[in-house]
């Protein structure tokens, strides 16, 4: 069945709009990234550089992942029969993979500068000001990526938007590290001053946790993993009147699309045009309960041990 030019005027419209939110997080990535590298060295701020770092795994998180939703949107073709999706699943286990590696560095230097190395912090009010305008963008780009990917079912704008609601607490991390260097100058309590360096492991901690849960949702995808309640939402819905029994569902999700495969078992006295036609129902409740779904549905006469017929 050819899509209807709405669906079709739809798609390009969902499209605009996750090209358009991943761009902003791009713009805004560059901005923080900047901004921190300039205040980090400027205060010898560990806690500070390692938000840098950071924010710059963010700006090529938000490159790939900008990249990810336009591929993602290319049509399928001989070669990819269901479409680009997956390049969406990509993407998400390529940022795990940076988040990793950038939560090494940052270990790396905070345990060199807890035991090995005595560096002076300022804390001055432009570390606590990009530490502040850090959390404000932060919150902002999440959210819109947050509505994004669930109006698109878009995985990649997902895991972006997991990605960016826990640099807020990462942020906030590093904000109450220099407030203990604060402390231990106004105070005269010297073991404080290496509370940045500890900020900085706790920066570290939430990345991992991060990484492991974008990388474990990313594999699942790739690996084709379903949610059992969309199983069920499925066969559910193809059970429409008519329909004996739903034999078998199998579902497959492509970044933002879910591709279902559903046998029925009709009546054996059934004509090949009421089959058809139950197949059609079927399929269209399942469209109804899956918006944007691709559905096969496939009839067998209950009974028979024959090959299914197509819908």
């Amino acid at each position: 069945m050819a899509p209807k030019v709405s669906e079709v005027s739809d798609t390009a419209q969902a499209d605009r709009e996750k090209r358009l939110v991943a761009a902003s997080s791009v713009a805004a990535a560059v901005l923080l990234t900047t901004l921190k590298i300039v205040v980090g060295f400027k205060t010898g701020s560990i806690g500070i550089l390692s938000e840098a770092a950071h924010s710059g795994l963010d700006l090529v998180a938000a490159a790939v992942t900008l990249w990810a939703v336009r591929a993602s949107a290319r049509p399928a073709d001989h070669d990819h029969p269901y479409g680009h999706g997956k390049i969406e699943n990509f993407s998400a286990l390529f940022e795990t993979g940076l988040l990793l590696a950038t939560c090494v560095w940052i270990a790396y230097e905070a345990i060199k500068r807890l035991l090995f190395e005595d560096v002076h912090v300022e804390a001055t009010v432009w570390a606590f000001a990009i530490m502040f305008i850090s959390i404000v963008v932060d919150i902002s780009r999440s959210r819109a990526l947050s509505r994004a990917a669930k109006k698109h079912r878009s995985q990649a704008l997902e895991a972006d938007a997991l990605h960016f609601s826990t640099d807020v607490w990462s942020s906030s991390v590093v904000i109450v590290g220099l407030l203990a260097v604060v402390a231990s100058e106004a105070f005269h309590i010297p073991w404080l001053a290496r509370a940045d360096a500890v900020a900085a492991l706790g920066v570290a901690g939430i990345a991992v946790l991060i990484s492991l849960r974008l990388g474990r949702k990313s594999v699942d995808d790739l690996l084709d993993a379903v949610p059992p309640d969309l199983l069920s939402q499925v066969a559910a819905a193809a059970h429409v009147e008519g329909v004996r029994e739903v034999s078998q569902v199998r579902v497959r999700r492509s970044g933002p699309d879910v591709f279902a495969d559903v046998t029925l078992e009709v009546d054996r006295g059934l004509s090949l045009e009421a089959a058809h036609e139950l197949a059609e129902r079927a399929e269209e409740a399942v469209r109804s309960a899956v918006p944007g779904s691709d559905v096969v549905v496939h009839t067998h006469p209950a009974g028979d041990d024959a090959l299914p017929t197509t819908g």
